[in-house]
């Protein structure tokens, strides 16, 4: 027998959809209860009923921007033929995605919880888990380069990935000043400059 009930008046689909553009555009700790329940146009107690806790939002919003917002950047990553291709589409992909008219500008995963205190302190760890997690995703793409010589073999890998991570994450920072695709495209041919010298070993 279906168990009795009132469903739930909402779509919990849009309602986290929502709930990603706040955390994403203020911040963990910067997004209130009633910024989150305005948006998800729900009342405290839903969102309670439906996620849980602010928290368990949070995490629930992170991964929904992995999945869709924040997955075109590392499919170009993915869908690359050279290890330069690698990194000149994660850079201009980044370029674009981070400056999107109709998204909040930079990326969830660098820019929502950067300070450390004790409401953000486990989603903030998180987030480095992510980032880092990041990295080694970018450094093994890069790794197949030293195996067809694009790469010298004395280049360290792991180095290379942090430094184009590093470019991306200050991309992130000014796309959320205010800083115009085009714009992050010449900070992505700059860092793309020195590929040669940074490769050669």
């Amino acid at each position: 027998m279906a168990a009795r009930g009132r469903p739930r008046a909402f779509d919990r689909d849009v309602a986290l959809a929502r709930a990603m553009e706040v955390f994403w555009a203020k911040g963990y700790e910067g997004a209130s209860m009633s910024d989150l329940t305005s948006a998800m146009g729900i009342a405290s107690p839903s969102l309670y009923a439906a996620f849980g806790s602010k928290e368990a939002l949070f995490r629930d919003a992170v991964g929904l921007y992995a999945e869709t917002d924040g997955a075109s950047v590392w499919q170009a990553v993915a869908d690359a033929d050279t290890a330069f291709g690698t990194v000149e589409a994660f850079l201009l992909e980044t370029a674009r995605a981070f400056t999107r008219k109709d998204k909040p500008s930079g990326c969830l995963v660098v820019l929502s919880a950067l300070h450390a205190s004790e409401e953000s302190a486990t989603v903030r760890n998180e987030l480095i888990a992510r980032r880092k997690q990041c990295s080694k995703v970018l450094a093994r793409k890069l790794a197949s380069g030293v195996k067809t010589g694009e790469i010298a073999t004395s280049v360290d890998i792991d180095a290379l990935a942090t430094y184009y991570m590093t470019v991306q994450q200050g991309m992130s920072i000014q796309a959320r000043d205010g800083a115009s695709k085009a714009t992050l495209e010449k900070t992505a041919k700059a860092a793309l400059a020195g590929w040669s010298a940074l490769t050669s070993g």
